[in-house]
């Protein structure tokens, strides 16, 4: 017997708000449940365990993160600016009532010493993409140069994530663009 999308899809809308939203990737499996008001046989039988499901609600985040990110992009007039919407993405995101405090992949990553392969397989899947979004982006800005630039804004896009878990910090990805347009900026031909 199939499970109704409506189920997961709360299911998926559950572990986005105990998990991602609320940052908590050791959340018990018992939470989750009692947020999408189903029992353990429909969670196993719609995805066969916890990791099987967070990995779903990665992997939904992410294609909605592509989502807001291709927009970011489309706004923007430059191939430097195309380059930097990645920072401008991350505001917008955060803004969506699906934002979390931080980055779901992030903490999925950090939660685990050994990740189970079905999380292991979205966290490097997401990191995949980003890279290979930020260097192409970054061809036509920094040609020879786009595989050191793109590395360098995926460790300011990524440090930017970790700091929103600082107090005091503020919650904008302000500075972090800033510093990825003198990394940029630099790199130009």
């Amino acid at each position: 017997m199939s499970t109704r999308e409506s189920t997961r899809a709360r299911l998926l809308d559950a572990t986005d708000e105990v998990v991602f939203a609320a940052g908590d990737a050791t959340a018990p499996v018992d939470r989750i449940l009692e947020h999408a008001r189903v029992s353990p046989a429909t969670l196993y039988r719609a995805y066969g365990s916890k990791e099987a499901l967070v990995a779903a609600a990665l992997d939904r985040r992410h294609a909605e993160w592509l989502d807001v990110w291709d927009a970011s992009v489309e706004r923007a007039r430059t191939d430097r600016d195309r380059l930097l919407a990645v920072f401008d993405a991350l505001d917008d995101f955060r803004g969506r009532a699906t934002g979390a405090r931080w980055c779901a992949f992030l903490g999925t990553a950090a939660a685990y010493a050994d990740p189970p392969p079905v999380l292991a397989a979205a966290v490097e899947q997401e990191t995949a993409s980003l890279r290979a979004r930020l260097r192409r982006l970054a061809e036509p800005v920094a040609g020879p140069r786009a595989d050191a630039v793109a590395d360098a804004l995926a460790l300011v896009f990524s440090g930017d994530l970790a700091m929103r878990l600082r107090d005091g910090v503020p919650p904008s990805a302000g500075t972090a663009r800033r510093v990825a347009a003198l990394v940029v900026d630099a790199a130009r031909p």
